[in-house]
């Protein structure tokens, strides 16, 4: 029985341990990125001139890009794939915003292009070891189709129509970006009440187990290889901010975290997100308390 044929569109840290662990998984793998090298490093299959190239006789194709701009660009750009899909199922796994899922989606409704979106839950590790949580937008019939793909990835989540994985991807990295801020500070403050910093983080990540895939970062200061950039992050939280104005939604904290992010950006742009341990001991805030 012939192979599944996967294009993946965008090689950089998710994308390539996407087109790995397919290509180890029995999948006939096609890549493209706008770095062509980078794509050739991975020698996980033939390297596409450009997206409609790469996309020429695949049955599925994952786009893994930096952002809403390079998502046009790869969708509806010169040599984009929408107006050059021939039947591909398009499965748009990017962390660019409802807007731009909205974007695409009209332009795929109007060529007869079929489309989902399915942002992950989860960085490196998860994908090379196949625990993603994969938030999918889009039509049943369609995701069935996906379905033996993405299960080599991860655990499959159906959250509703197009837009609606997009915009639960923005609420959980708030939540991810919220917790890492949180640690941050209280790692410090208990330090500073004379308790034992492995102590401090202990306690802490039995309340969000998720801070031990960081421990490294956190009490070592050790913060590559990068996870998830600070530079990604920040541009997450101004995505989830500009949603949540649109939605009069109150979200204090995320303000604040988005703050104590972008303080730290110019240093720590490409580290992975424990770098907020780096932060000044003491930032501006919007209220101070009175002594």
């Amino acid at each position: 029985m012939e192979a599944t044929k996967v294009a993946v569109l965008g090689t950089g840290r998710m994308g390539g341990a996407l087109a790995r662990r397919l290509q180890a998984s029995g999948f006939a793998v096609t890549v493209w990125d706008r770095t062509r090298e980078k794509a050739e490093r991975l020698k996980v299959g033939p390297v596409g001139a450009t997206p409609a190239d790469a996309i020429r006789g695949a049955n599925v194709v994952l786009s893994s890009l930096t952002d809403a701009a390079a998502v046009r660009s790869v969708y509806l750009g010169r040599d984009g794939i929408i107006e050059h899909a021939a039947g591909q199922l398009l499965v748009e796994m990017s962390t660019g915003g409802p807007d731009v899922i909205e974007e695409i989606a009209q332009q795929a409704r109007v060529r007869g292009v079929r489309l989902l979106e399915a942002p992950v839950l989860g960085s490196v590790p998860a994908v090379e070891s196949g625990t993603l949580a994969i938030l999918v937008g889009g039509l049943q019939a369609e995701l069935e189709q996906a379905r033996p793909v993405l299960e080599r990835l991860g655990e499959v989540h159906s959250v509703g129509a197009l837009g609606s994985a997009a915009r639960l991807k923005l609420v959980a990295n708030s939540m991810l970006g919220i917790i890492s801020a949180a640690a941050a500070e209280l790692l410090a403050a208990g330090t500073a009440a004379g308790l034992e910093r492995g102590q401090v983080f202990w306690a802490l990540a039995r309340y969000a187990p998720l801070l031990k895939a960081r421990e490294a970062g956190f009490l070592r200061d050790q913060h590559q290889p990068t996870m998830f950039a600070v530079r990604d992050l920040v541009k997450d939280l101004d995505l989830a901010l500009n949603l949540y104005d649109r939605a009069q939604a109150s979200v204090p904290l995320t303000l604040t975290t988005r703050a104590l992010f972008a303080d730290g950006l110019p240093g720590s742009s490409d580290l992975d997100i424990s770098a907020i341990v780096r932060r000044p001991a003491r930032v501006q805030q919007p209220h101070e308390v009175q002594p």
